[in-house]
């Protein structure tokens, strides 16, 4: 599909036992193809930590899900609030989504819960991306699942 001009995304945030049966298909679906099939990285996508999370999802009008992320309570991915699993459909990437999937996630986090900082586990090729919202490097570079990662953290004080 060749899009010329941003869709009118809706954007919500479900608990996991909000999540219609067809989303939990479509959210994992996406995660795959991107995680497992785009980036030709064989590993359990399905980590059991799912149930736990808020999943932020973005949908077109016709109810594609397009965009979505997963924000993972302190104490269960790590020992402070996370996103993770932060995704865009290759068509629809060129539209900034992943700035706004981000920003909504991190707009989550300050407004419902108790964080005063946010980690995530970060491919290192998006590093820049990542620090363009404020999230600083806080580990050396890892090997994930075959792909060079770091670590970032948000402090609330520095954010957007």
């Amino acid at each position: 599909m060749k899009l010329d001009k941003k869709p009118d995304v809706h954007w919500e945030l479900k608990a996991f036992d909000e999540l219609t049966l067809l989303e939990l298909h479509d959210l994992l679906r996406i995660r795959l193809d991107i995680f497992v099939v785009e980036q030709n990285c064989a590993y359990s996508e399905i980590d059991g930590m799912d149930p736990s999370c808020v999943h932020v999802i973005g949908s077109t009008p016709e109810g594609e899900i397009i965009a979505t992320a997963r924000i993972a309570p302190a104490g269960s991915v790590y020992e402070e609030w996370s996103i993770g699993r932060v995704v865009v459909k290759e068509g629809f990437r060129k539209f900034k989504l992943g700035k706004e999937l981000m920003q909504i996630s991190i707009d989550y986090c300050r407004k419902h819960t108790d964080a005063k900082t946010i980690k995530i586990a970060a491919q290192l090729y998006l590093k820049e991306f990542y620090s363009s919202l404020s999230f600083e490097q806080i580990s050396d570079v890892y090997p994930w699942d075959g792909i060079d990662h770091i670590d970032m953290r948000l402090t609330f004080a520095l954010a957007p």
